[in-house]
C-alpha cells in the first residue's frame, strides 16, 4: 500500500504495559508516565500516540494473563515495564522471569517491536534476592535482542521529595525525571520502528 502525504501519515501508535509506575496510580491521567512520555516525544517532534495500559498491581503473572487484550493489533511498539510488584512481594525471582520470557515470545510472535524497562528489587530484600531479581530484564533483553532500559526508577527510587507518602510511587515531578532519563532510550527504539526512507 503506497503512504500519503507526510500531513495525512499516521502516528506511531506505542503501548506503555506495565503496573502502578505506568497506570500513574495516585496521580492525574496527564500526569502519568505514558502521558508524560508522549508530550515529551511529541514536543521533540515525534508523532506518537502512547496508550496506557497499566494496571496497579500486576505482577508479571498478571501481565501475561491480559496480555493479548492489553495490546490491540495495529500496535507498532511496546514499552514493558512490570517486575516491581514480584520483588515488592518478594515472590521467587524465577516466576517473574519467566512471565517476562513469555511476554516476549507472544509479542515476537505477534511481530511487535519491545523495550524493556528494568526494576531492580528492593534493597530490604537482601543480597541474595537482589543477584537472582535484577539480572533477570539484561539476560531477556539479549535473548530477544531487545533494547533494555536498565532501571525504570532512575534517579528517583529512594528520593522522598520525587515520591508519594508511600515511597514508592513517583509524583508528577518524579515521572518527569523518569521520562527525561528514559527519552534518549524512547527515541532510539522508536527510530527502529518507522519505515527507512
Amino acid at each position: 500500500m503506497a503512504g500519503g502525504t507526510l500531513a495525512a501519515a499516521e502516528p506511531l501508535r506505542l503501548v506503555a504495559f506495565g503496573d502502578s509506575l505506568t497506570a500513574g496510580y495516585g496521580l492525574a491521567a496527564t500526569d502519568a508516565f505514558p502521558a508524560q512520555l508522549q508530550a515529551a516525544l511529541k514536543a521533540r517532534g515525534h508523532d506518537v500516540v502512547i496508550e496506557n495500559a497499566g494496571v496497579s498491581g500486576d505482577t508479571t503473572s498478571a501481565g501475561l494473563a491480559r496480555l493479548d487484550w492489553s495490546i490491540p493489533d495495529g500496535t507498532q511498539g511496546v514499552i514493558v515495564e512490570l517486575g516491581a510488584n514480584d520483588a515488592l512481594r518478594g515472590l521467587d525471582p524465577a516466576i517473574a522471569e519467566a512471565s517476562l520470557d513469555k511476554i516476549l515470545a507472544r509479542l515476537k510472535e505477534r511481530g511487535i517491536p519491545v523495550m524493556i524497562a528494568g526494576m531492580r528489587a528492593p534493597p530490604n530484600l537482601g543480597k541474595a534476592y537482589q543477584e537472582r531479581f535484577d539480572p533477570i530484564y539484561g539476560r531477556l533483553a539479549e535473548k530477544y535482542g531487545v533494547p533494555l532500559y536498565p532501571f525504570f526508577l532512575d534517579g528517583v527510587a529512594g528520593q522522598v521529595a520525587l515520591n508519594q507518602r508511600d515511597g514508592i510511587h513517583p509524583t508528577p515531578e518524579g515521572v518527569k525525571i523518569i521520562v527525561a532519563n528514559i527519552l534518549p532510550a524512547v527515541e532510539a527504539f522508536i527510530a527502529t520502528l518507522k519505515p527507512p526512507g
